[in-house]
């Protein structure tokens, strides 16, 4: 076994798993590993045709009379190109089609190697989804990537709108078996589907979620139907694990301090859910993923069957609606989670409060504790919404959003004021001094323009904050220069050159004051970028013994 007989022995397999039952095949050299692969699955009719024009039209001609996706397979170089007319005619028709194109691997690109050209989403806009799938290698966590990705494939192919879609596959050598079957992990899935790591339901349908009281809603950043899936957590005795942005960290249900909780291996050893369900996209913190990574049952609820939000490839099913139900027990599960939430939630406080210093956590706190009911806020994508998702405890009533989609550090003053403007009411947006800087010119509005009642708060650590606490910061001599970035720029000089109010924010005892202001305006809260590295650690640290304490280990 060698990465290039893996990846097509585990593709074939969950493309069959799919409901795939014919492949073309127009014969290649880079294209051996589909090709034995798909002479192997005695359940996929395979059809061999020795020109790729004629291979593609039969593929086209199979998959409009049937209906379900075709795999239509070739070597590299023009062969791949001469697929191209009938990829046309099936966008243009709507015919489901799975165009698998073997390609030389990055390193022979653009070097003269024999038969390669550039097969990068080379039908352009006539594929619904085009993917380059990677040089497959051997370590753990590639077999749910390719199952999810061939999942992926064969749904897009026909949902919503159904059409071509082309995953382009670099084989490096050996392109045959070896002979040696020892691999990483379990390449085949077990009766159950155990691996199958995608399965999406069909559109409109309603997925029924296994009962059980040991169940965990997690809510992630775009989350929609928001209060409905909290609702139905709650009813079945389930702790919802929700991300400020997801606005679903409210009620008793919701804890505040998964983040620690599930950094320690002994709660988590102790604590594994039967099913997971997760809305939107999570991505604030690498305990929750790690979490996520290890569940047995993993929902993903998602409104497109073609972008579904697996960051961790763990899905064991994909639907855009599932229903919680309501099983009768004892809380002991919710009780649990709970009471080492509180452990932990009340241990980081008293680090927030052991010092009179303004810091960058305790301002995330007490920001989003402070602001009126029926408020919005809007948090920069790096340190300002993970301090608010390590400190923020449950309430209701205000609407906090960040531009997690790429997480970007552009554009942010220009977000929070188009935000407000739409919110029309009080609104607040909490910015590193390097994202306020990066976009200082949303600023300019014209004077017939309408200003928005938003008081931007900009967290001035001289410097992008996050990479002190990332392994870059180990490397003290470059670190300052290419990774911190400092600067020595005055947040007051540009309020003043913009015509805005600014204050700055010397103590948080004056947080109330400047919450209580109206109109577009600055507030700048100086901060130090090493010291605010030590204060997560002690954090951290705090929040895990208590833990550890309350287990007894």
């Amino acid at each position: 076994m060698n990465p290039a007989t893996a990846l097509a022995t585990v593709l074939v397999d969950e493309l069959m798993r799919c409901g795939m039952t014919d492949a073309v095949l127009a014969p290649g050299s880079r294209s051996a590993p589909l090709a034995l692969a798909l002479y192997q699955q005695s359940k996929i009719r395979l059809h061999v045709r020795i020109d790729e024009r004629s291979a593609s039209f039969l593929a086209l001609g199979i998959a409009k009379r049937s209906g379900r996706p075709v795999a239509l397979v070739c070597t590299s170089g023009t062969a791949a190109a001469n697929f191209h007319p009938a990829v046309v005619e099936a966008h243009e028709a709507g015919v489901p089609l799975l165009v698998l194109t073997a390609d030389r691997p990055p390193e022979l690109r653009y070097t003269g190697a024999n038969q390669t050209i550039d097969q990068v989403k080379l039908y352009g806009s006539a594929v619904r989804w085009s993917c380059e799938v990677g040089t497959p290698e051997e370590r753990p966590g590639m077999v749910a990537y390719w199952r999810s990705l061939a999942s992926r494939a064969w749904h897009v192919a026909q949902e919503p709108d159904p059409g071509p879609v082309h995953l382009n596959l670099a084989f490096r050598e050996p392109l045959i078996p070896d002979g040696d079957e020892d691999w990483c992990e379990p390449l085949d899935g077990d009766v159950t589907g155990a691996w199958t790591k995608v399965r999406a339901a069909t559109p409109g349908s309603v997925l029924h979620v296994p009962p059980t009281r040991r169940g965990v809603l997690v809510v992630g950043d775009g989350a929609v139907n928001v209060k409905r899936y909290v609702a139905a957590a709650s009813m079945a005795g389930w702790p919802v694990l929700a991300e400020p942005n997801g606005n679903a960290r409210y009620g008793d249900h919701a804890l505040s301090a998964h983040h620690f909780l599930l950094g320690v291996p002994e709660f988590v050893d102790r604590h594994h859910p039967d099913v997971v369900v997760t809305l939107g996209k999570p991505g604030l913190s690498r305990p929750l993923l790690s979490f996520l990574r290890r569940a047995e049952q993993h929902v993903v609820v998602s409104p497109s069957l073609a972008r579904w939000p697996d960051p961790v490839r763990s899905a064991t099913q994909v639907a855009q609606e599932a229903e919680i139900p309501v099983v009768s027990g004892d809380d002991s599960w919710l009780k649990s989670w709970r009471t080492a939430d509180l452990i932990a939630r009340n241990a980081v406080d008293g680090i927030l409060e052991s010092t009179d210093e303004l810091t960058e956590p305790r301002l995330a706190r007490d920001l989003v504790a402070t602001i009126p009911g029926g408020s919005l806020l809007l948090a920069a994508a790096s340190m300002p919404i993970r301090d608010l998702d390590q400190t923020m405890h449950p309430r209701r009533g205000i609407r906090i959003l960040a531009n997690r989609g790429a997480s970007g550090i552009d554009g942010l003053v220009s977000t929070a004021i188009g935000a407000a403007l739409a919110h029309g009411n009080r609104s607040y947006a909490l910015l590193g001094d390097l994202a306020f800087l990066h976009d200082q010119n949303g600023l300019i509005i014209g004077p017939q323009d309408q200003r928005p009642d938003l008081a931007i708060v900009v967290i001035n650590n001289a410097g992008g904050g996050i990479f002190s606490l990332l392994p870059q910061a180990t490397f003290p001599e470059p670190f300052e220069r290419v990774f911190a970035t400092p600067h020595e720029v005055d947040i007051a000089s540009i309020a003043a050159a913009h015509g805005v109010p600014y204050a700055r924010l010397e103590s948080l005892s004056d947080l109330p004051k400047v919450v209580a202001k109206e109109g577009l305006r600055i507030v700048e809260a100086r901060t130090d970028r090493a010291a605010n590295a030590e204060f997560h650690g002690r954090m951290r640290e705090a929040a895990h013994d208590a833990v550890r304490a309350l287990l007894g280990v």
